[in-house]
Order: structure tokens, then sequence, then C-alpha cells
């Protein structure tokens, strides 16, 4: 088959499960139920007519919008026979939903402040403390498997090393497709994925461990069953990012295993990184199911709302900017999961740790 008319393929059904994705991104099921498109808002609000009208709206626009994108994209394609459209196509429909969003944040922010729908409520801040005393321990079992198969990776690639050509071909995508570098065989252009196997391990440790003492999402109005509730998730999220990096580490291999063997079978490399990746995507999902989340149990009322924060939120609540506040990483408003608070002055201090280390190892492999 023409490898255009497949790149169109991929390219399309990327736009259309983009398209799905953000036409998703406001149900209360994937985003935090309280905060429909960015805005803190009381719990008897959440399902006020004016979230479900900013919904509607929203979708609306969306649908066209990304079936006109596809039609495009599959249609220029074909013209230019470039698959380099579908990939702008794919950055106009990101633009059009962040533009759609923003304008239903705002319209939200609005309502809010102009039916008052905070006043006569008492506000509050609800915290659960034996996460410091108690806490959600590292599940270290679940780093094995990484472990296990970065050691097969360095044993195999050890063995292999004194027999590799003089030149190395590594797969890389493109906009026409799949293409191949020519790597000069080097210790470390052969075990270039052997080490991204080891910081991927690395990374997905240390992000562990920070997820591990993020401040914990409970609502105010129900503080023991949020508690619950977000206790199970964090040793779900837990075990499923240590799963998500042995899938990558899997993935790692077999690229390693194409590259010292000169192997340039399509259907194999869509084996070695298409069936990894798919788990990986499904692991990283599920803790945030709707099957996973339940079981929380009902919790007294206590009368508090969860206290207003908007004003720490920017980029139609998509950023937390708190410079008072000491925690590094805090429950996302868009989406499930967590956010970095990009005021934090350790958050800073360590990116611009990485940045340097970057820059170093770039100058390094240049100059070798």
């Amino acid at each position: 088959m023409n490898a255009v008319l497949v790149s169109l393929l991929v390219n399309s059904t990327v736009l259309l499960l983009l398209g799905a994705v953000f036409y998703a991104a406001p149900s209360p099921r994937l985003s935090p139920h309280a905060v429909p498109f960015g805005v803190r808002v009381p719990p008897g609000r959440a399902e006020a007519p004016e979230v479900h009208r900013e919904r509607r709206r929203y979708r609306a626009l969306l649908l066209p919008a990304t079936a006109v994108l596809t039609a495009l994209s599959l249609g220029l394609g074909a013209l230019t026979d470039s698959a380099l459209v579908g990939s702008v196509a794919a950055l106009v429909l990101c633009g059009v939903a962040a533009v759609l969003w923003l304008r239903a944040h705002q319209a939200l922010t609005r309502a809010k402040e102009e039916g008052g729908w905070y006043e006569e409520l008492r506000q509050g801040v609800a915290m659960d403390t034996s996460l410091r005393t108690d806490p959600v321990r590292m599940p270290w079992l679940w780093v094995v498997p990484s472990l296990l198969v970065l050691a097969v990776s360095a044993t195999a690639g050890a063995f292999a090393y004194p027999e590799l050509p003089d030149t190395l071909w590594l797969p890389e995508r493109s906009p026409s497709g799949t293409e191949y570098r020519a790597l000069a065989t080097t210790f470390w252009s052969a075990f270039s994925l052997v080490l991204v196997q080891l910081a991927v391990t690395l990374t997905m440790v240390g992000t562990v461990a920070a997820v591990l003492r993020a401040r914990a999402d409970v609502d105010a109005s129900r503080p023991r069953a949020s508690a619950a509730e977000y206790r199970r998730r964090l040793a779900l999220t837990a075990r499923s990012l240590l799963g998500v990096g042995a899938l990558l580490n899997v993935m790692l291999l077999g690229l390693s295993a194409m590259m010292w063997t000169g192997n340039r079978s399509g259907a194999l490399l869509a084996v070695v990184v298409g069936v990894p990746a798919l788990l990986a995507v499904a692991g990283a999902v599920y803790p945030f199911l709707p099957m996973a989340r339940a079981g929380a149990g009902e919790d007294e009322a206590t009368g508090l709302v969860t206290r207003d924060d908007d004003r720490f939120w920017r980029a139609a609540g998509t950023m937390y900017v708190n410079a008072d506040d000491p925690a590094v990483l805090v429950p996302k408003r868009v989406g499930l999961g967590w956010t970095v608070n990009l005021a934090n002055r350790r958050l800073l201090a360590g990116c611009a740790v990485v940045l340097v280390l970057g820059a170093a190892a770039g100058v390094v492999l240049a100059l070798g």
C-alpha cells in the first residue's frame, strides 16, 4: 500500500481520536465534578443549567470542526501527496478546542460572579493528614519488571556489541512515514536505547514518588469519602505508572533488537511499537475510569464547600501558579491526575538542573 495513503489514514484516525478526547473532556467523569471547564463551583451548582448549556455549545461547535478538518486532511493530503497536512490539521483542531474551552470557561466565570454562587456559603479546605502518618507506600515490586527488561537489554547488547556492523540503522517517524537514520557504531549509539530504558525507569520511579507526596484532592463537603477515593486512586496510579514504564522498556528492547540485527520489517516495527504503546495507554487510563474510582461510599454533610481558588489558576484552569503553596504537584482541574505548581521554587530549581544537564549531554553527543 502507498506510504502516503497509509500516513493519511493514520493521521485521519488520530484526528478522529483527538476529536473524541476533546469532546469527552468536559464530562464530569473525566474532569473534577465541581470544576466544569476549569471553573470552581459549589457542588450544588456542578449540574446547573449554565454548566449544561456551555457543554452543549462546546460540543456542538467541536463536532463539525473535527469532521471538516478530517475531510480537509484527507482531501488536501491526497492532492498534495503529503501526509504533513494531517499534522497541521491536528494542530488546528487543538487550537479550535482551546478557543472553545476558553469561551466556556469565561462564560461560567461570569455566571458564577453575577449569580453570586458562593454567597452565604461556608468555604473551607479539607486535608487528609493520614497521607503523612500512614502514606501510600511505593510499590517496589512493580519496579522489578522494568529492571528485569533493562537487565535483559544490557545483557543482550553486551553479547551483540562485538559483532555489530560499522553502521546501525535507527527507525524514526517522519511526515512521510518511517525512515531509518544511519549511526556510526559506537558504545553510545549501540546502547542508546538501553540508556533510554534506564532514564524511563528512573523517571517513572521519581514520578511515582512525587505523586505519592502530592497534595490530596479532598472535597470539604465530603472529606472522608473523597479521601478514601483519593487514596485508592493514588495506589492504582502508582502501580499503573510503573507498569507503563515496564511496557515502554519492552518497546525499547524490541527497537534495540531490530537496530542490532539490522531488521527493517515494517510489520515487525508496528508490532514492537504498537502493542506496548496500546497496553501502556490502557494502563495509564485505567486508574481514572469510573469503574476504578467507584466504591468510596457515603459521607456525612459538613456544611462546607471547597474554597473558591480560581485566582491561582491561569489559562482557563490548566496552569496552577501559587508561590505560597509548598506543594509541587496539585490535582488537575482539566482532566484527571496532577499538574505542577509553576510558582514552586523547588520545581523551578529542578527544571533548571534538568535543562543544564540536557544541554551538557547535547554538547557531549555533538562533540563525540
